[in-house]
């Protein structure tokens, strides 16, 4: 089925390629994605996102820079200071499962986090403050372990000191934003620093989203020689209330309208401080990477997906609090074996999640009922891992990795609906996973190389799931999760990179999941299925460069996800989306404006019970003018269409208030209406 997909895209391309070829190219300044990734990369599937590129693009939250990465989409059900929800490969990502995403080398995703494995929530980011984002597709990188079943990003922050700069931003729905940003630098050190602040109130009928974040970045970089260090601040604070995902049939019979809610005190409040260290030391043939981390996070997170089954309603408050700890060694060595260029890479890696409360308790408008359960978790894990590339011609390279990595988990009960189940649900666990991963690459042209890989990545279960032993309500007997879930994905592929008029990919992949996950809509986060999955699929990029004020960029995705064993008679995997498409053109109007244009559409994905979901388009626009040297005014329309199409659905029982049982349903979040946002930044 690929192959007779794929045959009319690959004509596509060798058709584009070699038109440009034939043409006069005209030198055009490298940003972005115009980075020539031949001889580099590991595969067709990974790339570079700019801090000019990102840039450009109009966000309505931060997570949404993670829509850089090709065919991952970001949604948001809740309130705007909650983690977005992701899907990538026909996978839902839930928060984050399985795609591993750190910064300046720590780590985003929580394990046994309170709301969902892998949680990502980056709303403590400040996206001015951005330097790059290195994606990579698939388990090909010895470097990721944890979450890495679908691939990674690795978000680096700015380098380099620039002016001192102040931006103020107003905008619908009382939308308000201080951004102030600068540095020093001398011979020796640079100071970088940004703060913000944001407020907004959101467009919904009887929500006030009251979201109040703030965020303070401060970096020290010093440079000796052949030594580069640095140390980073970052704290974060946001509180917010939540417009929840609604039912339709709410909405069919006026009860509300799309804009509306049925429990209107549901939100949250959370934060996130970190120092973080780094240092290389870069020799001859050698290079060695240090890194230290220490994060302390805090989160309360109030929803109620399913309304009024339970006589006081089924609000419930998951919280979170714990610090974590951890650090990288890397060491890189360049030489030889025989007449062959070689460099081998040899890493260990360890994180400490010292968690003192994470569980889930029963509420009332915000006010505690009970205990449903409460656990505090000492959850480690050691890694080591070996990198190998080894140049066998001037065209063939190959890149061998392995790993290991070894947990450990000690749960300990805190309080539960039924205090029977205190002491089984209390125990220790460990366990250990090897994984490996293999790419052969070879340069068919200067212009053109050949992608083939396979790898092993994971993703690990929550604590409490594995060391669980009775239902914390019931007392019922349950099974316990496994520790450790491992994927195996394939591709080959083939990258273009014609000058920078042309640099375009497309790859045909394979992922292979142990233990699926799904989402489970009146519990608001997902279990393990036990059930394995497959997936295979087709991406194909485009980013062209027509002349110096022209640019386009084109990416699409398409999937097919089923469950290997079928569930409820059914191999649909709920919330898999099968076709997404991404596309943006940029318009350098004249030297001081500038114009950019993106849209995001996926299809109809299927979802519980045989339904299926509609698909949904947005398109976001900002346009950019340079009024003086210190002077620069962007105006963002968000949902430039003022489409009401729904951000994110799903299937399954709710009881409303005047209701005497649950009722299966579609419940949805729409996007929000069209919005405009107007930066005014100045330059000292």
């Amino acid at each position: 089925m690929i192959s007779l997909q794929s045959k009319p895209t690959v004509l596509l391309l060798m058709t584009i390629t070699g038109a440009a070829s034939a043409q006069d190219l005209v030198e055009i300044e490298v940003v972005g994605r115009q980075v020539n990734l031949i001889g580099v990369a590991t595969s067709a599937s990974e790339g570079r996102v700019s801090h000019n590129e990102l840039e450009r693009r109009a966000l309505l939250r931060t997570g949404e820079v993670l829509e850089s990465v090709l065919g991952l989409v970001a949604t948001q059900h809740s309130g705007s200071g909650k983690a977005n929800q992701y899907f990538l490969r026909g996978i839902n990502l839930d928060h984050g499962t399985d795609f591993a995403t750190s910064i300046d080398g720590m780590p985003v995703n929580m394990r046994s986090h309170g709301h969902g494995q892998g949680y990502t929530d980056l709303n403590f980011l400040i996206p001015e403050l951005i330097e790059e984002i290195e994606y990579r597709k698939g388990s090909y990188h010895a470097d990721v372990g944890d979450f890495s079943g679908a691939g990674s990003a690795k978000i680096s922050t700015l380098e380099h000191a620039k002016a001192p700069e102040i931006s103020v931003a107003l905008g619908s729905f009382d939308f308000a934003r201080l951004l102030v940003r600068g540095g020093v630098e001398n011979t020796l050190c640079q100071f970088i620093y940004g703060i913000e602040h944001q407020v907004y109130d959101g467009p919904w009928d009887s929500v006030n989203e009251d979201i109040g974040k703030t965020n303070v970045w401060i970096k020290q970089q010093w440079s000796s020689g052949d030594d580069d260090a640095s140390l980073t601040f970052m704290a974060y604070d946001n509180s917010w209330n939540s417009a929840d995902q609604i039912p339709e049939r709410a909405v069919n019979r006026g009860l509300i309208s799309a804009l509306g809610s049925i429990d209107t005190t549901v939100g949250g409040n959370s934060s996130r401080y970190s120092l973080s260290a780094n240092w290389t030391r870069a020799a001859e043939s050698s290079e060695l990477r240090v890194s230290a981390y220490g994060i302390a996070y805090e989160m309360e997170l109030w929803s109620n997906f399913s309304y009024f089954i339970e006589p006081e309603g089924d609000q419930f408050k998951q919280v979170d609090e714990r610090r974590i700890y951890g650090g990288e060694v890397a060491w890189e060595s360049f030489g030889q074996l025989g007449e062959l260029e070689m460099s081998n890479t040899f890493g260990s890696q360890l994180r400490v999640d010292d968690i003192d409360r994470v569980g889930l308790q029963s509420t009332s408008r915000r006010q505690f009922l009970r205990d449903i359960r409460l656990d505090s978790v000492q959850q480690w894990s050691a890694s080591l891992f070996w990198q190998n590339e080894l140049r066998w011609t001037e065209r063939l390279r190959s890149v061998v990795g392995l790993r290991h990595d070894y947990y450990d988990f000690d749960v300990t009960a805190l309080a539960a609906g039924n205090t029977n189940t205190l002491g089984p649900n209390s125990g220790k666990a460990d366990a250990n996973i090897n994984t490996a991963s293999l790419s052969l690459i070879y340069q068919l042209t200067e212009n053109h190389e050949l992608y083939a890989a396979i790898g092993e990545g994971f993703h690990s279960n929550d604590a409490r799931g594995v060391t669980i032993a009775l239902d914390p309500l019931t007392a019922d007997v349950v099974e316990k999760a496994d520790p450790l879930v491992d994927t195996l994905v394939s591709e080959i592929g083939l990258r273009a990179f014609i000058s920078e008029r042309l640099n375009a990919t497309i790859a045909l992949w394979q992922l292979d999941i142990d233990s699926e996950l799904i989402f489970v809509g009146d519990a608001g986060n997902t279990e393990d299925t036990g059930v394995a999955s497959e997936r295979y699929g087709l991406e194909v990029t485009g980013y062209f460069q027509f002349d110096d004020r022209w640019s386009m960029d084109f990416e699409y995705a398409w999937t097919d996800a089923q469950f290997k064993t079928p569930i409820d008679g059914s191999r649909e995997i709920p919330a898999a989306l099968d076709n997404v498409v991404s596309a943006g053109l940029n318009m350098n109007l004249n030297d001081r404006i500038n114009a950019n244009l993106r849209v995001r559409h996926f299809d109809d994905f299927p979802l519980d019970g045989g339904a299926l979901a509609d698909g949904s388009t947005m398109l976001n626009f900002r346009l950019a003018w340079q009024a003086t040297d210190a002077l620069a005014i962007n105006l963002d329309i968000l949902n430039l269409t003022d489409s009401d199409d729904r951000d994110i659905e799903y299937f399954y029982e709710s009881q409303l208030a005047s209701e005497t049982m649950p009722v299966e349903d579609r419940h949805f979040h729409v996007f929000e209406p069209r919005s405009l946002r107007l930066y005014m930044n100045y330059t000292f």
